[in-house]
């Protein structure tokens, strides 16, 4: 499929009622392959594309924006001719369902935010990363500067797994918070989160469940960030507990 002139790579399985899901930073469909058959066997349509920079899809040739993404998402969505659907988004991917329930919440049945990248607000850390990433930048050959930036940095936020136009992307992405919105979500709503995420904690997920009125926290015992690739078996558990 072509959308905005990328190439995008995408994958179907099972028939049923529709599901898109929308990966996280980073990631790409075939992490979610195995969920994608548990709840195809379920008698689920579970549309999993790589989205725009990530998996086997075109990278965006300028910058993009939660905005952009969101675009996407509706132009992929009226290419498959989806009218109505449920949709799933794991951490970034949860940004981008978010923004979508209130663009479009007449086409979504119900949402499912997964260790979901709501709050986004500013922290010392990522004040550090915005000013290193530019002197980064400037001065990335001289090698000492490189080490420091990813040993102190780097190495913790999803800034490492990019490269090219994509740092920019995530640089930006990473400034939009989304917790002024979270009340406004009038689409039927299911959170579901690992106890011990590591990477966006448990209690986020208690005030997402605070703020959505019409939401049901279900929480994953043990289990971390990774949802998909290391828990699919009760990730597809907790997504049927509808």
């Amino acid at each position: 499929m072509i959308i905005k002139g990328l190439k995008i790579n995408y994958k179907i399985l099972g028939e049923g009622k529709p599901l898109l899901i929308l990966h996280g930073w980073g990631s790409r469909s075939e992490n979610w392959q195995k969920v994608g058959e548990l709840l195809a066997e379920k008698g689920l349509k579970v549309i999993i594309p790589d989205l725009p920079g990530f998996g086997q899809s075109d990278r965006p040739k300028k910058i993009w924006s939660l905005e952009n993404y969101c675009d996407f998402v509706e132009e992929f969505a009226r290419g498959l001719g989806l009218e109505r659907f449920s949709l799933l988004g794991h951490s970034f991917g949860g940004s981008l369902v978010l923004k979508l329930s209130l663009r479009i919440p007449e086409k979504i049945d119900r949402l499912y935010l997964v260790s979901a990248a709501c709050f986004r607000r500013k922290s010392i850390k990522k004040r550090i990363l915005f000013v290193l990433a530019k002197i980064f930048k400037i001065f990335s050959f001289i090698p000492f500067l490189r080490k420091a930036f990813y040993k102190f940095i780097v190495r913790k936020s999803d800034y490492s797994y990019t490269d090219g136009i994509m740092r920019d992307i995530y640089l930006g992405v990473i400034k939009e918070d989304l917790s002024d919105l979270l009340e406004r979500i009038q689409v039927p709503t299911n959170i579901i989160w690992g106890e011990k995420d590591n990477i966006i904690p448990l209690k986020q997920a208690k005030v997402i469940n605070q703020k959505i009125k019409n939401s049901k926290l279900i929480v994953i015992p043990n289990a971390n960030h990774d949802l998909n690739t290391k828990y699919p078996e009760e990730l597809a558990r907790a997504f049927l507990r509808t």
